[in-house]
């Protein structure tokens, strides 16, 4: 391939800012040598092409569930991840170099931790100030002497980089708490693999697979020595927080089970998780909490995320947690100026990757000078809470700069400066081609018995636009994948295989927070599409209709109506004592029902609750699965839309959603194991559509309308049931309720049936992990055998008598109480796996 000498073809008007370093060019605005394939590439793609690739991957990254969380932003909720197409190249020379670094420094922020929690000799011999420690809200005094097995405290760590005025690498900042971001940077790499794969194979990059095997080794390695096959789970604040999607992505590659605080419990000096077989214990935790949160009982007393006791089973040494609580502390930028002096007394080395230029104003010296040089410096507590960011002097008032120094000379010890320096510029993708961008770069390690494993490249930030320098994902950075360019092609790492034993053991460790959400997920899912089927049926109605003047047709259209809010929920709808004009102008209602997200039962709030309990488990969802479930939430957006202009234009819009449903149902049936998560999942939808068929069906025939009433009422709710085929077939007849009855009620291999759903129920409920003798059947079953004894007992003639009233009564007491013992149903299952109390340990 021809070397590119000038940019130009590549990116004409390129800006080139003098006294920048930039990734790509060199000072004289030549290609770098190691660039130059990738420009080439990119060149005979053109920006046009480019384009597409990057729109689909962004659409890749949205179909899998990629998102970003930011606080306090109304759309920032599950906000996509953003990716740009041009990565940030890194030489393997010069890799090498930044590796021999980086591997030295974890090694001495691991001493460093193991002193400050172990004899202090850094405290003691003036290595490290006593106010800059102590001052920090990240060292944990109730931590002292707490450490886990081996010689490497700190387990996990991740340090931000760029490149200096020097050309050199410097790091900004130490992420020792619970590092985050190489869940991103692996689906980054999924992602530009899928995109630009001949690129990417031709460039010969270093793979990352390789280092999550050594994450698993390494938290194996952790574990408590009594642990022969460990059951390792991390540990998420939940769905809110700003890098869940990480926290379920790593979870479900790893194999680990995604735990909040309430599916863990504290007993005899252990950790337990909560699962659907009673308490197992947990040996090992990946923790994404932060470490202040994690024990209410000595630590945030107002937690609600972490699980009490949790430090005293740390304390004891049965339960290994990475990282450490207290390990936050070395996160403190006030440490950057000691560790030449540190590196020198434990490693007898000098650093090899500088620290930015750093002053803790705990000095007088130090302070002095910050205070005189405020507006060119950048200032940072040392202890950052949430919400606070760095303060860029140079951007201040000096009215602001006055309170600024006042603040510092108030808490000097709470407060650094920091060099502001412009860091090298990336190439990054904008509508008329390309311009550069500021970037950093964060890097992850992993200890294992030999040292530290560093993941080859890591996660790219850039700024979103031009000249920014702030580049955080809370301020919308864009991020990039990096490659680091190996000098001959890399192969796959072949997945190491996992125990038999171990597979086995920890099969069942389904915690009961996730068989509800899951529950949920099946409920919510079902309730969509019998609520779209219904509505379909009923907007048909309503605008095809030959006989709008019969009153046969409206009695029908009027009780239809009623069954859509008996289904949905959505009371009082159509049962509203002045419903009179509502039933002769429904359509306001019923775009209601459809549309209105904040409206309980709606069809736009179920499909909402659906995502939000599936986002919940996200860990569990193949990425066909997470897909369809995007699908879904797009649908019902672009319904939303559509019923603006009114609802005859959401048909097709409809049609499209009972595909996707179905889609989504399909996909849970053939590729989930049948494992308790899919019986949960089974069990919620097979119940909501008994309770849904229940409810239009006593509100429909309850009470006895005109024969050709019921006819035209038959053929509408066979048509919502996807049945009217399969009647015609069955009975080959007119329509007739008794023959309806039968079909709807009776028929256990029709899949839409009562019956088949009790039958369904059954098997499910069967199978369940038991908690008392097996020989006795459980509250659960027994509710269910009730029900398919009166379903099974129940005489068609019966059931269509009417009463002098005009009821069937029958009927509708039938129905009545077979709803009771369904409703009843969905309340033991609650109590008896989702709300654990006194719950047993297991044996296993």
């Amino acid at each position: 391939m021809k070397t590119l000498s000038t940019p130009e073809a590549f990116a004409p008007g390129y800006p080139l800012d003098p006294g920048i370093y930039d990734e790509m060019l060199d000072e004289t605005g030549r290609v770098r040598p190691h660039w130059a394939h990738l420009m080439q590439a990119l060149q005979q793609l053109g920006p046009r092409e480019v384009g597409l690739r990057h729109l689909e991957a962004l659409k890749l990254l949205r179909e899998n569930g990629v998102t970003y969380n930011v606080y306090g932003d109304p759309d920032g909720i599950n906000r996509p991840w953003q990716l740009d197409p041009v990565p940030l190249l890194l030489s393997g020379d010069e890799w090498f170099d930044i590796e021999a670094g980086l591997l030295q420094r974890a090694e001495l922020l691991n001493l460093i931790l193991a002193d400050l929690y172990g004899p202090r000799e850094l405290i003691k011999k003036n290595l490290l100030p006593l106010e800059l420690i102590y001052n920090h809200g990240g060292f944990l005094r109730v931590c002292d002497q707490v450490f886990l097995p081996g010689q490497h405290q700190l387990v996990l760590y991740a340090t931000d980089l760029a490149r200096g005025p020097d050309k050199k690498m410097w790091v900004l900042g130490d992420r020792t708490q619970a590092p985050s971001g190489a869940g991103y940077a692996l689906e980054n790499r999924m992602a530009m693999s899928r995109v630009l794969p001949s690129l990417f194979r031709d460039t010969h990059v270093h793979r990352l697979a390789r280092f999550f095997q050594s994450l698993r080794a390494g938290l194996n390695a952790i574990a408590p020595s009594d642990a022969e096959i460990p059951r390792i789970v991390v540990l998420t604040p939940g769905p809110l927080n700003e890098t869940f999607f990480e926290h379920a992505y790593l979870a479900s590659y790893l194999g680990y089970p995604l735990v909040q605080g309430d599916d863990l419990t504290v007993r005899d000096g252990y950790v337990w998780l909560k699962s659907l077989v009673g308490l197992q214990r947990v040996d090992v935790i990946v923790r994404r909490v932060d470490d202040n949160y994690c024990d209410p009982l000595e630590l945030r007393e107002d937690s609600r995320l972490g699980v009490p006791g949790l430090l005293d089973v740390a304390r004891r040494g049965n339960v290994a947690i990475a990282n450490p609580l207290g390990s936050g502390v070395l996160e403190n930028p006030g440490i950057m100026p000691f560790l030449p002096g540190i590196a020198k007394h434990f490693l007898g080395q000098a650093l090899k990757l500088n620290s930015i230029a750093t002053w803790w104003c705990g000095q007088a010296r130090e302070l002095n000078y910050v205070l005189a040089n405020l507006e060119r410096l950048v200032i940072k507590p040392i202890y950052r809470k949430p919400g606070e960011h760095s303060v860029f002097g140079h951007q201040l008032s000096r009215t602001q700069l006055a309170t600024w120094r006042e603040r510092i000379r108030a808490r000097p010890a709470m407060y650094v400066g920091q060099e502001y320096e412009s860091f090298s510029t990336v190439p990054s993708l904008i509508a008329c081609g390309y311009e550069p961008r500021p970037t950093l770069l964060r890097c992850f390690m992993v200890a294992r018995a030999d040292g530290y494993a560093l993941l080859p490249g890591g996660l790219t930030r850039s700024a979103p636009q031009y000249g920014d320098m702030l580049i955080t994902s809370q301020m919308g950075s864009i991020s990039k994948d990096t490659w680091v360019i190996a000098t001959e092609p890399q192969h796959a790492a072949i997945q190491a295989k996992q125990s038999n034993s171990g597979v086995a053991n920890h099969g069942n460790a389904l915690p009961s927070r996730a068989a509800d959400n899951i529950f949920w997920v099946g409920r919510n899912a079902e309730r969509a599409e019998g609520g779209v089927r219904l509505l379909r049926a009923t907007i048909k109605k309503l605008f095809i209709n030959p006989d709008c003047d019969n009153p046969d047709y409206q009695h029908s259209l009027q009780t239809l109506l009623c069954c859509v809010t008996s289904m949905t929920g959505t009371y009082p709808g159509f049962f509203a004592e002045d419903n009179d004009s509502l039933l002769q102008a429904p359509e306001t209602e019923l775009l209601a029902v459809v549309t209105a997200e904040n409206r309980i039962g709606s069809l736009a709030n179920t499909v909402a609750r659906m995502a939000q309990s599936g986002y919940a488990v996200r860990d569990l969802w193949s990425s066909d699965t997470w897909r369809v479930i995007d699908e879904i939430e797009e649908q019902i957006t672009e319904a939303r839309r559509l019923g603006k202009t009114g609802l005859w234009s959401m048909q097709e819009q409809m049609d499209q959603l009972i595909t996707t449903l179905s889609a989504f149902s399909g996909l849970v049936m053939e590729s989930m194991t049948r494992g308790n998560g899919w019986l949960f999942l089974d069990i919620g939808r097979r119940l909501e559509r008994g309770l849904q068929l229940v409810s239009v069906l006593r509100t429909a025939f309850a009470m006895a309308q005109s024969e050709a009433a019921e006819t035209r009422l038959i053929e509408s709710l066979l048509d919502t049931s996807d049945n009217l085929i399969c009647y015609r077939q069955h009975y080959r007849s007119n329509l007739e309720l008794g023959s309806f009855l039968e079909l709807l009620l009776m028929d256990p291999n029709n899949p839409r049936s009562l019956a088949y759903q009790i039958n369904r129920l059954q098997e499910h409920v069967g199978k369940l992990p038991r908690e008392t003798d097996k020989r006795r059947i459980s509250p659960a079953e027994r509710l269910l055998l009730e029900a398919s004894c009166i379903l099974n007992i129940a005489n068609i003639e019966d059931l269509l008598s009417v009463s002098e009233a005009g009821i069937r009564e029958t009927l509708d007491q039938h129905l009545g109480k077979i709803y009771a013992l369904l409703a009843a149903l969905s309340d033991t299952l609650t109590s008896t796996y989702f709300r654990h109390g006194d719950a047993p340990q297991s044996l296993s």
